[in-house]
């Protein structure tokens, strides 16, 4: 078995949960450093299969001033050498089909951006890296739609595929989350993973100084999400975590603190442990549907 489907049946068995999580965009090398050491810490401890996340180019940004990270070569580079350092699997996201190849060779998980989740040349060129790819369901699309995107994973050749739930449009500087769309993604087939940090931004909602707009969010509503999503079930938590969210380069208002992150994952294994305990006696619902 190839590492990559041996990392994948890992995590399809993770009990209760595992955990993709690190700050949204890679700020520095010290700081990608600090941030994995605390994180796998803390995972380690509850016993939480960890993937450490962080973004080498934070492409789809409201503003052209805003912060994007080192860029593909720099920002690889600083990814394995932490994967060595800390013996941790990579999850980083692609925008171009171009950028598939290089990441690859790094990342053990590659993520389909929200928005890109319908490019099929991209979703393709991921594919044929071998690496397990977590397609982001589109803020514009219906449950359903993922579906669509794992198979064409799979018909590259790519039977690796995780889809997440990021929360869905709600007017025009809105999300909202609707956990019903966490069991109607299992049509998908494959392992469901919820994003419970990027559910509750506010694209374009905070303004700037001296104009301008960037990502606000809910920080605050995080526990909430998540607890909600680990009751329903899901396969997998993705999270962006930050020491110092207030003063976070892009998407400060929907990175948990890591000061905070312990004590709620803590609670999240509490909840899963209860209610994936009570789901093997699953009733039948199919009768009641028409």
């Amino acid at each position: 078995m190839d590492s990559a489907s041996e990392l994948y049946n890992q995590l399809k068995s993770a009990e209760p949960f595992f955990i993709l999580a690190g700050p949204n965009v890679i700020e520095s090398e010290e700081h990608i450093f600090r941030m994995a050491k605390h994180i796998k810490a803390i995972t380690s401890k509850l016993g939480l299969p960890l993937i450490f996340k962080s973004s080498f180019d934070k492409a789809n940004r409201t503003s052209s001033k805003s912060f994007r990270g080192p860029g593909l070569a720099e920002g690889l580079k600083i990814l394995e050498k932490v994967k060595l350092a800390y013996d941790l699997p990579i999850v980083t996201d692609v925008h171009e089909a171009s950028q598939c190849d290089a990441v690859g060779r790094v990342a053990d998980i590659i993520q389909i951006p929200a928005f890109l989740c319908r490019q099929t040349d991209l979703l393709v060129a991921a594919a044929q890296t071998g690496k397990i790819i977590n397609i982001k369901k589109g803020q514009f699309c219906a449950p359903s739609v993922m579906t669509n995107s794992a198979e064409k994973v799979r018909l590259a050749g790519n039977q690796n595929v995780m889809v997440c739930e990021r929360g869905t449009m709600f007017g025009y500087s809105d999300l909202i989350v609707d956990p019903r769309n966490l069991e109607w993604m299992r049509e998908a087939n494959c392992p469901i993973v919820a994003d419970i940090t990027h559910s509750l931004q506010q694209p374009a909602g905070k303004k700037l100084e001296g104009g301008g707009v960037a990502s606000g969010g809910l920080r605050e509503l995080i526990p909430c999400i998540a607890r909600t999503a680990v009751a329903v079930g899901v396969d997998g938590i993705f999270m962006e975590v930050h020491d110092d969210p207030l003063n976070a380069p892009v998407d400060g208002p929907t990175q948990w603190p890591l000061r905070h992150l312990e004590e709620l994952l803590e609670e999240l294994v509490a909840i899963a442990r209860v209610t994936k305990g009570k789901q093997q006696f699953k009733i039948d619902l199919t009768p009641f549907r028409d």
